[in-house]
């Protein structure tokens, strides 16, 4: 087992932050349980919400039933951009970092069997084949303080001991990558009243992260990048999961939906960096390699759906995490990890609402999602702005509520049809950084220095994505 065993600390929330990279709890919860919304425009138009709606190839990560209300084949290709930027605010200062990309996000087909010629309520079996794409990237650079000092014990030209000061710079997080997922779906249209379905998703994530922050020596007035340790990382993973829902028709204009969806089971693969300093006064550095395995969160959904003519539908879904991140293989390390999860985290939820309004071909959407925050209060020593620190309680570390906005336009050409939609998500959180001690191989290093840092400094990011998606489809 890899050489980050031996670190492990079995006390309470911040001492469990002491011993693991911050951004590994937060990826656990961010990348691997991320529910955002992502998809064909109409999906992102609607904010997601199409639970007890379906007819479109997005809405089965909601309810594979959804796959049933379609009558007519389809084919559709969409094009995303993604913006995502975030300003971080520590102390008075404050600095903004932005990434755009532009990618194929969506490709989806479905094909329908009519089978209301078979003198049969059983009127269409649908199958689905659908793959997403969405982007990991995200930099977040928070500004320097020169209040915030570490002592560190130095040796002068004439090899006499004296003690210097490292002032702290700036810090940058950055993260690149990117989510794929397949969904390969059934569903079926009982009577024009229930519909079935069910699917499997194959899921893979590949991404690159580092942690480095800045520091000014005032021995010799040079300021120099230190990388956290286990830090630049790459992961690639690979995940699978099921779901299973049915729609129900209470009447013509109200239909009600539930669904569910398996924890997915991820096998995680990362290569890291270690750090040590040498017996001369130098960083050593080493690369190791892990392998564990990952469960997600169980999911429920329960949606309701009004459309009171042709003209007009809305929807809302409210889906509930039922289990918290577990880490299967056995290890101090992942044991740390689930206890973390056990005492911290609050399991998901989140409210989607949507509506679509037509008229003649024209298709006019809006939606609203919120996403609760998923960690309990948790307090660290965090850094004053004049360099003192003192005990904080933070009720949105890492992570925070997210809402999502979306509105979207189409029209229907009969056989073809186009649509775009724009997404706003927005959230803020406490980012806590800096921490950590070279003693216990957890600080900052240099090719020269290590840092150990007793507290956090902790800043105030206010994350902003837009994104665009343009979709092409073709029903036959």
């Amino acid at each position: 087992m890899s050489k980050r065993t031996l670190l492990i600390l079995t006390l309470p929330a911040a001492f469990y932050l002491q011993a693991q990279d911050i951004s590994e709890i937060k990826n656990t919860t961010d990348v691997y349980n991320n529910n955002s919304i992502n998809g064909t425009a109409k999906y992102v138009g609607m904010a997601g919400s199409m639970g007890a709606l379906g007819g479109d190839i997005s809405s089965v990560n909601v309810n594979p039933a959804g796959l049933g209300v379609n009558i007519v084949s389809d084919l559709s290709l969409s094009l995303s951009t993604y913006s995502n930027k975030n300003t971080s605010t520590f102390g008075s200062a404050s600095a903004s970092n932005k990434v755009n990309k532009t990618d194929l996000g969506n490709a989806s087909a479905i094909i329908a069997f009519d089978l209301s010629n078979l003198n049969s309520k059983w009127k269409f079996v649908n199958i689905g084949l659908n793959y997403n794409s969405t982007f990991l990237n995200n930099q977040v650079g928070t500004p320097g303080n020169s209040n915030i000092k570490i002592q560190k014990d130095l040796i002068d030209a004439n090899n006499n001991p004296l003690v210097g000061n490292l002032s702290y710079q700036g810090h940058v997080y950055s993260r690149d990558g990117r989510s794929d997922k397949t969904n390969f779906t059934i569903g079926a249209n009982y009577d024009n009243r229930i519909y079935l379905g069910g699917g499997i998703k194959m899921s893979s994530i590949s991404y690159s992260q580092d942690d480095y922050a800045f520091f000014n020596l005032d021995a010799n007035n040079v300021t120099d990048s230190y990388e956290k340790q286990y830090t630049p990382y790459l992961e690639d993973s690979r995940g699978f999961s099921a779901n299973f829902g049915i729609i129900g028709k209470i009447n013509n204009q109200f239909r009600l939906g539930a669904a569910i969806e398996t924890p997915t089971w991820w096998k995680v693969d990362r290569v890291y960096r270690d750090y040590a300093i040498a017996d001369n006064g130098y960083t050593d550095t080493a690369e190791f390699s892990e392998s564990r395995n990952l469960r997600t969160p169980f999911n429920a959904t329960l949606s309701a759906a009004f459309v009171p003519n042709k003209n007009f539908a809305l929807n809302i879904d409210y889906i509930q995490g039922l289990s918290k991140p577990t880490y299967t293989t056995a290890s101090a390390v992942n044991s740390d990890l689930n206890a973390f999860y056990n005492e911290n985290y609050k399991n998901s939820s989140q409210v989607r609402l949507g509506a679509e309004y037509r008229y003649e071909g024209l298709r006019v959407r809006a939606g609203y999602a919120f996403a609760n925050n998923p960690f309990n209060n948790i307090m660290l020593s965090s850094y004053n702005n004049d360099g003192s620190t003192q005990d904080v309680n933070y009720s949105h570390l890492m992570l925070s509520k997210r809402n999502t906005l979306g509105v979207g336009l189409g029209y229907d050409f009969k056989a073809f049809y186009v649509d775009a939609a724009y997404q706003n998500v927005s959230s803020e959180y406490d980012n806590p950084f800096l921490y950590g001690s070279a003693n216990k191989g957890t600080g900052y290093y240099s090719n020269n220095f290590d840092v150990n840092s007793s507290a956090y400094a902790v800043s105030k990011v206010k994350n902003q994505m837009n994104n665009l998606v343009f979709t092409l489809g073709w029903k036959f």
